[in-house]
C-alpha cells in the first residue's frame, strides 16, 4: 500500500547527489585517484619523518600542515564512503548497491593503509617533544584530536600488526556486519496474511489490537528461531575477534575500547549502570505493574511491553503533522534549531518511507563536514515516528553545527552525541505535553514518554549488561544459542520485573539488535545522553535566560571538549554519582504522577 494511501502522506525519499550523482559518476571515480596518488605522496613524504620534524625548530609548524593535508584525504575518502553506506542503507537486498558499498568498502580500506604510519608514529612521540611541538598554533589547532589520538597510546601494536588488522578488516568484522545486515534485510515475517519486513513486523507490537501483537511477536519469535544459529555464529566470531585484538592490545576490561572512544571514564559508566540498575523496581517494575492493570491484565506478555493505552490517540500523524510538530517544538526553544532543522525538510535530506530491503530503525549521517548529514527514518505515522523525528534531526542539528570543527574533531563521543537528539525529542514532548488540556490524553502520553524513557535508559543499560555476560564467557570458548539465550532472558527478566512474562520466543529476540553486531557496548551511550538530558532540560526550566546559546556553544564544539567541560556552564557534572540520580529523578517524576491518577 502506498503511503498516501496509508494517510501519511508523500514521504522525502533523500537526494544524495550533494554526495555524488550516481555510483558510475566520474567524480566517483575521480575523488578515488585523487585520494590514492595523495595519500602515496603523503607517505613518500612523511613516514619515517614525524619525530625528526617534531624535534626540530618550526616542528610543529609543519606537523600542523601535515595534519592538515590529511584532513583534506579523510574528508574526500569520507565523502566516499558515506555515499556507498547510504546507497546501501537505502536498499541492501540490491545487488548494484551492494557490490559498490563492498567495492568502495575495499578501496577506501587499500588508500587509508598508506595513511596509518600518520597516526602510529604521532602516537611514538614522547612527551616531552609532544608537548613542546603543541606550542605552535599551527599544532595546537588539533590538540583536541591530538589529545583522543594519543589516549590510545598505550594499546598501539606495532606498525606491521596495526597495517594487518586494518587491511583484514574488511574481510573480518566488516564482512560480518555486511551479512548481517543483508541477511536481516531478507528475513520476512508472516502475519495478518501478510509477509512483512522486520519494521513492519516490529511496527505491529505497538498496535492496539492485541491478537495482531500476538500474532506478530509469534511471527518474529519464528523467523529468528530458523535463523539463530547463524545469528549465534556471527556472534561467537564477532566477540572472538573483539577478545583476539583486546588482548593484543591489553586491554584490561572488555568495554575498555568503547569508553576510550567514548572519551569516558570507567567508573563514569559503572556509575551510570549500578544507579540504573538500582532503580529498576522503582521505574520499570513499577510501571509495568500499573499498565497490567491499565490493560485488565494479571501481567503483561512480552508483546503488550509497548501496546498503547486504550484511551490513546491511534489516529494516523502525516507526514507534514510530524514536521510541523518538531519544528514548532524546536522554534519554541530558539528560532535557530528550527531553522537548521527545517534544511533537512525542504534540501532533501531525509529518507522517509518503510519498505523492503531499506535499513531498519533510524539514523543521521553526518557524512563529511564539506557536505551535510543525512537521516534515515521509517516513518509509519504513530507518535513514537514523531519521537524518532525529533530525535535524529536533534542529531542532525549537532552535526550541522559541529562541522565547523572540521573532518577530524566535529565528531562527537557517541555518550555525547545523544545529548542532542534527547534533548530534541524532549522539546517535542514537552510541547505536545502542554496543549494536551483532557486528562485522558496527558496520561496516555505520560505513558508514552515513560516507554520511550525507559526503553532507553532502562532496556539499554539491560543491553549492556547483557553484551558483558556475552564477551566475558566467549573469553572460555564458544557459547551455543542457549548460551547466548539464557543470558539474554536473565538481564530482560532483571530489567523488567515480574509484571511481564517472558514467555517462549522472547529468547531469540537479541538476534536483531544490530548494534550488538555493529558497535559492541555502543548502547549505554543511550541511558548516558538521556540521564544528561534529564539533568540539562532540569536546569533549562530553572533559568531559560542565555540556556540556548550555552547549548548551542557545546553543540559546535564538535569532539574539541569532553563531557566535563562541556556540562561544567551548566553546573553539572557526570562524575558525580549523584548526577544520574538526578537524571533518573525525572522518570520517577513521570510515573508519580500517572500513579496520582489512577
Amino acid at each position: 500500500m502506498a503511503d498516501h494511501e496509508r494517510g501519511l502522506g508523500e514521504l522525502p525519499v533523500w537526494n544524495l547527489t550533494d554526495l555524488y550523482s550516481s555510483p558510475d559518476a566520474p567524480e566517483v571515480k575521480a575523488d578515488l585517484a585523487i585520494a590514492a596518488e595523495a595519500a602515496t605522496d603523503f607517505k613518500k613524504r612523511y613516514k619515517g619523518q614525524i619525530a625528526p620534524l617534531a624535534a626540530s625548530g618550526g616542528g610543529g609548524a609543519e606537523l600542523g600542515r601535515a595534519i592538515g593535508i590529511y584532513e583534506e584525504i579523510e574528508d574526500r575518502l569520507g565523502r566516499l564512503i558515506s555515499y556507498a553506506g547510504l546507497l546501501y542503507a537505502q536498499d541492501n537486498t540490491n545487488p548494484a548497491n551492494a557490490k559498490f558499498y563492498g567495492d568502495i568498502q575495499e578501496r577506501v580500506t587499500t588508500i587509508s593503509t598508506d595513511l596509518l604510519f600518520f597516526a602510529l608514529e604521532l602516537n611514538k612521540l614522547d612527551d616531552d617533544t609532544f608537548a613542546a611541538a603543541l606550542k605552535d598554533p599551527a599544532l595546537a589547532h588539533y590538540g583536541p584530536w591530538l589529545r583522543d589520538l594519543r589516549a590510545m597510546r598505550p594499546y598501539q601494536l606495532s606498525d606491521e600488526l596495526e597495517t594487518l588488522l586494518h587491511e583484514k578488516s574488511v574481510t573480518g568484522h566488516a564482512a560480518w556486519n555486511r551479512l548481517f545486515d543483508e541477511t536481516m534485510a531478507r528475513l520476512t515475517f508472516e502475519a495478518g496474511g501478510k509477509k512483512l519486513t522486520l519494521e513492519a513486523a516490529l511496527h505491529r507490537l505497538s498496535e492496539k489490537d492485541r491478537t495482531k501483537r500476538e500474532e506478530a511477536a509469534h511471527s518474529l519469535a519464528e523467523t529468528f528461531k530458523a535463523n539463530l544459529p547463524l545469528f549465534t555464529l556471527i556472534t561467537n566470531t564477532l566477540a572472538k575477534d573483539k577478545e583476539i585484538e583486546d588482548r593484543l592490545r591489553g586491554f584490561e576490561d572488555i568495554a575498555q575500547s568503547r569508553h576510550i572512544a567514548n572519551r569516558v571514564e570507567p567508573e563514569v559508566v559503572a556509575a551510570l549502570v549500578d544507579a540504573v540498575r538500582r532503580s529498576y523496581p522503582d521505574l520499570s517494575h513499577r510501571y509495568y505493574a500499573m499498565k497490567a492493570k491499565w490493560l485488565g491484565l494479571d501481567r503483561l506478555e512480552y508483546w503488550d511491553r509497548n501496546a498503547p493505552l486504550p484511551q490513546s490517540d491511534d489516529a494516523v500523524i502525516t507526514w507534514d503533522q510530524a514536521r510541523d510538530t518538531v519544528l514548532d517544538a524546536y522554534r519554541g526553544f530558539t528560532p535557530e534549531m528550527a531553522e537548521i532543522a527545517n534544511r533537512f525538510f525542504e534540501k532533501g535530506w531525509i529518507d522517509a518511507p518503510a519498505r523492503a530491503g531499506k535499513s531498519s530503525g533510524a539514523f543521521a549521517h553526518p557524512t563529511v563536514p564539506s557536505v551535510h548529514p543525512y537521516v534515515l527514518v521509517n516513518y509509519q505515522g504513530k507518535t513514537r515516528d514523531v519521537m524518532t523525528l525529533a530525535h535524529e534531526l536533534g542529531h542532525g542539528v549537532h552535526q550541522v553545527l559541529a562541522a565547523k570543527q572540521g573532518p577530524l574533531m566535529a565528531d562527537t563521543p557517541l555518550t555525547l552525541a545523544e545529548t542532542a537528539s534527547v534533548f530534541g525529542e524532549m522539546l517535542t514532548f514537552r510541547k505536545l505535553l502542554a496543549g494536551a488540556t483532557d486528562k485522558e490524553r496527558r496520561k496516555a502520553m505520560l505513558a508514552s514518554k515513560v516507554e520511550d524513557m525507559l526503553n532507553t535508559v532502562v532496556r539499554q543499560t539491560a543491553f549492556y549488561t547483557f553484551e558483558r555476560h556475552v564477551h566475558t564467557a566467549r573469553r572460555q570458548g564458544e557459547l551455543t544459542s542457549d548460551d547466548i539465550c539464557r543470558f539474554w532472558m536473565e538481564v530482560q527478566g532483571e530489567s523488567l520485573g515480574p509484571a511481564i512474562h517472558l514467555g517462549p520466543g522472547y529468547e531469540t529476540y537479541w538476534c536483531y539488535i544490530s548494534h550488538f553486531i555493529h558497535a559492541p557496548f555502543y548502547v549505554y551511550a543511550y541511558a548516558f545522553g538521556d540521564c544528561l538530558v534529564n539533568s540539562l532540560y532540569a536546569v533549562y526550566e530553572k533559568a531559560q535566560e542565555g540556556f540556548a546559546e550555552r547549548y548551542f556553544e557545546m553543540l559546535s564544539a564538535g569532539g574539541t571538549l569532553r563531557h566535563r567541560e562541556l556540562l561544567a556552564p551548566f553546573g553539572l557534572d557526570a562524575t558525580d554519582p549523584a548526577f544520574w540520580d538526578k537524571g533518573l529523578s525525572m522518570i520517577r517524576g513521570f510515573i508519580d504522577e500517572l500513579e496520582a491518577m489512577e
